[in-house]
């Protein structure tokens, strides 16, 4: 029952999660076009109210002409329309996924004691996933401070700058977190922790920065004070990168369905390679909504970085023609004690399996617990699942989830030999 309401919850909030975040990406997009579609007022009474910029737009059957007010309108309407609430709604989500996929079962999700065993405590590992999200946090944001900020020479802020530094900085703090994160934690888990660090603090910049300056600049105006235009800038600042992060994030959440990738020798130099190549891919988005304008040259020389990575990375990953493959020690005792076995369904050794299955797998997946509602403690389930038994033990190796279970690699050669030999179950 446990596990059956546990699927519940993950789907629920998996579902819910989706939702906030179509509606945060949606709402950070849209706002990342206008901005770069903006051109000055033609009417110029709205250039005398102080308008910096305006859109005209065709949807849904009817016209638009946003108008934006870079420091102060000329009033303020008595509703205005915040956008905060999809950044905590997506995050909230998303932590809540995350309690209940990887936090609760840690044991199971986030250690892999080949790479660090957390010195067997699984409270540990929850704390240092927790850990990874302050400190890239508190990293992140030291960077935009120190080097993002332009101070006058009584140290004062007077605006932001230095955008290269920055994004610098910023890059080298994520290969860290990515270096880190897949020598700490099961490969997996690693790779949905650094999305989670940077989704983390996208809405640490709302919650921090971006809403905080915009309620100072809506208090100043309601009070009749003076506009500093430092904390609009200072939100576009954030804003800015929160948009960088966006693709980066949204392939680290939809790596987990996908075992080639995360279980690479190398897996944190694909997990960087792939946040650049989504970086690079938006700039080539943001850029070009300005392009018409005349405001930059074609950027496509960021898509093509961007499709040039991916592309490195797939002829790298290929896997070797089995010719190339060279079994170990194990595996090749394992074949030839088999190998007459497979040849011929009578002769295969079941018992052997099902010693391999009752003490690797059947644990996770049996009449009380089915963990992805399989079940493998009867014949009839085994002959089921014989096809989803051998691609994740033996082609994708993702079971026994990060081989807490301690399964040997001739284990997994005589699972392959039980499946070639046309998963006799009797």
């Amino acid at each position: 029952m446990e596990s059956y309401l546990l699927e519940w919850a993950n789907l629920l909030l998996r579902w819910l999660h989706v939702i906030t975040a179509i509606a945060w990406i949606g709402s950070s997009f849209y706002f990342v076009f206008l901005d770069s579609s903006l051109e000055v007022p033609k009417d110029e009474a709205l250039r005398k109210e102080g308008a910096t910029g305006e859109l005209w737009a065709v949807h849904g059957g009817g016209f638009y002409h946003p108008v934006k007010y870079a420091v102060r309108p000329p009033f303020l309407a008595p509703r205005l329309h915040w956008f905060y609430w999809e950044s905590y709604a997506t995050w909230l989500s998303g932590f809540a996924l995350l309690c209940v996929s990887y936090l609760y079962s840690a044991q199971i999700y986030l250690i892999d004691a080949n790479r660090f065993a957390w010195w067997g405590k699984p409270w540990a590992a929850v704390l240092g996933a927790l850990a990874l999200f302050v400190f890239f946090w508190l990293a992140y944001d030291a960077v935009c401070r120190i080097f993002g900020h332009v101070k006058d020479s009584q140290g004062r802020v007077t605006g932001v700058g230095n955008d290269g530094v920055v994004a610098a900085w910023i890059a080298g703090l994520v290969v860290v977190m990515a270096y880190v994160a897949c020598a700490l934690f099961a490969p997996r888990a690693a790779f949905l922790l650094v999305g989670a660090a940077l989704a983390t603090s996208m809405s640490a910049n709302v919650l921090m920065w971006i809403i905080p300056g915009q309620r100072k600049v809506v208090r100043a105006i309601q009070t009749g004070a003076p506009v500093e235009a430092i904390h609009g800038q200072r939100g576009k600042q954030r804003s800015v990168h929160n948009t960088y992060f966006t693709l980066p994030v949204v392939f680290a959440m939809l790596s987990n369905h996908y075992s080639f990738v995360y279980s690479h020798a190398q897996a944190w130099v694909v997990l960087v390679a792939m946040m650049f190549a989504g970086a690079a891919i938006r700039q080539f988005f943001v850029l070009r909504h300005g392009y018409h304008l005349g405001r930059n040259a074609h950027p496509w020389p960021y898509a093509a970085v961007g499709v040039a990575l991916l592309l490195v990375l797939i002829v790298a990953m290929r896997p070797a023609p089995p010719s190339a493959v060279v079994a170990t020690k194990d595996v090749a005792a394992s074949a030839d004690k088999q190998g007459a076995a497979a040849a011929n369904d009578q002769k295969f050794d079941l018992a052997a399996l099902q010693a391999v299955l009752q003490s690797r797998c059947i644990q996770c997946h049996n009449a009380q617990v089915q963990m992805k509602n399989v079940r493998l403690d009867t014949p009839d389930e085994l002959k089921r699942h014989a096809q989803a038994v051998y691609n994740q033990v033996v082609v994708t190796k993702q079971m026994p989830m990060n081989n807490s279970t301690g399964i040997t690699e001739a284990e997994r050669a005589l699972v392959a030999d039980w499946f070639k030999a046309g998963a006799p179950v009797r």
